[in-house]
C-alpha cells in the first residue's frame, strides 16, 4: 500500500461524484419534456443533490473523525449507487427527486474524506498541490458530464449512462474498503471519540469567514456548471443543445486546468492572495455575463466562460485554509461544515434561482427570459463581492500565518 494507491481509489469516488453533480446541466432539457417540469421544479430537484449533500455534512464529519474515512466513503457511496438506479428508473417527479437526495447523500463525503486522509498519506508541505491536482482529475468527470454525456444520452439514453454510474459507484465502494487504509503502515493512531464538537468550529470567526466566501464561491459556481448555465446558453445566446454542450465543456475544461494550478500556486503565492485573486476573477466574470448582450459573439462569449470555469475552480483552496486552521481531532468536522456551507449553497441557489427566473414570462419562442438571467447573474456576483471583501479581514489577521 502506497499514497498513490490511496490517491488513485478515492479518485474514482470523486470522478463519480463530480459527474453525477454535473450531469443535469446537460440532460434537463430531457428531464423537462419528458417529466414536464417547470424551472423551479427543475431547480429544486437538481438542488436536492446539494440540499442533502449538505445536511449530511453533520454525520459526515464526527463520523470521519470517529470512524475514519476507509469505512465512512466506502459505506456512504453505496447510498449514491441505490440513488443513481432510481433516478434512471423514475416515473415521476417526486421519483427524480427521492433518486437525486440519494444520490447526494452517498457523495456527500468524498472530497472531504479524501483531504483528511491526504493528511496522513502526504507531506504537509504538499497537500494543496497534491488536493489541486486530486480535484483537476475528478473535475474529469464534470467534463464527461458535457458533449460526453450529451451524445451517450442521444445513443443509449440518460437512464442507461446511470444505471452504468451505479455499477461503477459500487466498485468504488469495493476498492476503497478492499484496497484503501486510513494511515500508512506504523502510523495508524487511535481514533479519538472525546474531544472536540461543531460548538469549537462555530465558535471561530475565522471559520464563519472562510464559510460565507466558500458559501458565494463553491455555491455559485456549481450552481451555473451543474444548471442554470446550459439554459443561460440555449435561451439567452440561442444555441443549439449540441453548441451549448460543447462550450459548457470548454467552461469545464478551464476549470479542471483552474484546479490543476491552483493548489501549486497556493504553495508558492500562499493561499490567501491566490484565493483573492481568484475569486475577484470569477465574479467579475459574472457580472460581466450579466451585462452582456444575447448572441453574444462566440469568442467573447467562450473568454467568459473560460474566465467562469478556472476562476470558479480555485474554491478547493478554502479547504486547504480550513485544513491548517484547525488540529487533526477537529478537522473532519471542521471541513465537512465549511463543505456544508458551500454545498448547502448550491442547493438554496439553484432553487431560488429557479423562482427568480420563473417570475419573467416566457419570450414568444417559449424561452426562459434574457432579463431573468441579467437579475440572477448579478445577484450572485453582488453576494459574491461582499462575501469576498468579508475574507480580506485575513490579510490583517493574526490567522494570515496559517494560510501563508
Amino acid at each position: 500500500m502506497n499514497r498513490y494507491v490511496i490517491f488513485a481509489i478515492f479518485l474514482s469516488a470523486y470522478f463519480l461524484s463530480d459527474f453525477f453533480r454535473s450531469a443535469n446541466a446537460v440532460i434537463a432539457n430531457d428531464l423537462t419534456e419528458t417529466f414536464n417540469l417547470g424551472p423551479d421544479q427543475l431547480g429544486l430537484m437538481t438542488g436536492l443533490f446539494f440540499g442533502v449533500f449538505a445536511l449530511a455534512q453533520l454525520i459526515i464529519g464526527p463520523a470521519l473523525d470517529r470512524y475514519g474515512t476507509r469505512r465512512t466513503i466506502g459505506g456512504f457511496i453505496l447510498f449514491a449507487a441505490l440513488g443513481a438506479v432510481i433516478f434512471a428508473l423514475s416515473n415521476s417527479f417526486v421519483m427524480l427527486c427521492l433518486g437525486r437526495s440519494f444520490i447526494g447523500l452517498g457523495m456527500a463525503g468524498v472530497l472531504m474524506g479524501t483531504l483528511k486522509i491526504f493528511a496522513n498519506w502526504f507531506p504537509a508541505n504538499t497537500l494543496s498541490t497534491v488536493s489541486g491536482i486530486f480535484v483537476a482529475l475528478g473535475g474529469i468527470g464534470s467534463l464527461v458530464a458535457t458533449v460526453p454525456l450529451e451524445r451517450l444520452s442521444h445513443t443509449f439514453g440518460w437512464q442507461k449512462i446511470f444505471l452504468i454510474g451505479s455499477s461503477l459507484c459500487v466498485l468504488s465502494s469495493l476498492l476503497i474498503f478492499v484496497f484503501s487504509r486510513d494511515y500508512p503502515q506504523g502510523q495508524e493512531k487511535a481514533q479519538n471519540k472525546t474531544q472536540g464538537s461543531f460548538l469549537i468550529v462555530f465558535q471561530s470567526l475565522d471559520f464563519w469567514k472562510i464559510a460565507f466566501l466558500n458559501f458565494m464561491l463553491l455555491g455559485s459556481f456549481f450552481t451555473y456548471q451543474s444548471l442554470w448555465m446550459g439554459p443561460y446558453l440555449t435561451d439567452v445566446q440561442n444555441l443549439s443543445a449540441s453548441k451549448a454542450s460543447n462550450l459548457l465543456f470548454l467552461m469545464n475544461a478551464a476549470s479542471v486546468v483552474g484546479y490543476f494550478v491552483s493548489g501549486y500556486l497556493a504553495d508558492k503565492l500562499g493561499l490567501l492572495k491566490t484565493i483573492i485573486l481568484s475569486s475577484s476573477l470569477f465574479f467579475l466574470s459574472q457580472l460581466l455575463i450579466a451585462f452582456s448582450p444575447q448572441q453574444l459573439p462566440l469568442i467573447f462569449l467562450v473568454s467568459l466562460l473560460l474566465l467562469f470555469g478556472f476562476g470558479g475552480s480555485f474554491n478547493v483552496m478554502l479547504f486547504s485554509h480550513v485544513r491548517k486552521l484547525f488540529p487533526d481531532y477537529l478537522s473532519g468536522r471542521a471541513l465537512s461544515l465549511t463543505n456544508m456551507f458551500g454545498i448547502g449553497a448550491v442547493y438554496i441557489m439553484q432553487w431560488l434561482l429557479g423562482l427568480v427566473i420563473n417570475a419573467f414570462p416566457l419570450d414568444l419562442e417559449g424561452n426562459y427570459a434574457a432579463i431573468a438571467f441579467r437579475w440572477v447573474f448579478l445577484l450572485t456576483s453582488g453576494f459574491g463581492m461582499i462575501s469576498l471583501i468579508t475574507y480580506l479581514s485575513f490579510l490583517f489577521s493574526k490567522s494570515q500565518n496559517a494560510a501563508s
